[in-house]
Formats: C-alpha cells, sequence, structure tokens
C-alpha cells in the first residue's frame, strides 16, 4: 500500500466513524425531540379537561359568580393561551387536526362565561 492509499483509507475510517456518530446523535435527539412533542400534547389535552370542568363548576347556581373561582378560570385561561404558543412542537405528534379543533373550543367558550 501506498502512502496515499494509506491516508485515503485513514480518513475514510475517520469519516464513516464520524458519520455514524452524527447519524445516532441525530436519531436519538429527534426521538427525544418527539417524546417532549408527545408529553406537550397530552399537558395541553389536561390543561383543557381542567379549564372544561373548572368553567362547568363556576356555572353551577351555587359558585356562580365566585370572584375566587373567576380568577382560577381566567388563569386556566391565560395557562392555556400560553401553552397553545408550543404548539408548533406538540403538533409534530399529532395524528391529525382535530386536537388543534378541540383546544380551542375550551377557551373560547370559558371566555365567553365571562
Amino acid at each position: 500500500m501506498s502512502r496515499l492509499e494509506i491516508i485515503l483509507s485513514a480518513m475514510l475510517f475517520v469519516s464513516l466513524i464520524l458519520n455514524i456518530g452524527i447519524f445516532t446523535y441525530a436519531r436519538a435527539a429527534v426521538v427525544r425531540l418527539l417524546s417532549v412533542s408527545d408529553e406537550l400534547g397530552d399537558l395541553q389535552q389536561m390543561i383543557n379537561a381542567f379549564a372544561k370542568h373548572l368553567k362547568a363548576v363556576y356555572e353551577l347556581d351555587s359558585f356562580y359568580g365566585d370572584q375566587t373561582l373567576e380568577a382560577l378560570l381566567n388563569h386556566a385561561i391565560s395557562f392555556n393561551d400560553q401553552l397553545e404558543t408550543f404548539e408548533f412542537i406538540y403538533s409534530l405528534t399529532e395524528e391529525d387536526a382535530q386536537i388543534q379543533h378541540d383546544t380551542e373550543d375550551p377557551t373560547e367558550e370559558a371566555q365567553e362565561a365571562q
């Protein structure tokens, strides 16, 4: 083997090792991103369910007009709105736009209740 062949073989080996390392790292990063995306989607659904439940409690005759519940409802709505800024992340794992439609309804209904 000539010196040029040895150098090219060494560069090929280093290149292969780097490419395998980059591929492995990128794959792990994508898996983590999809996991976070899925968890954020679940969190969004839980917050929507909480906002619906809170709205239902607030509308009961015995609690209607309670300032503490009204403040809690406003807080839930603002928290839900803030979480919607991360929609581009949790929409990565959604199979259809049905969840996005569901995320808009509780907030709008809760705001109408005020």
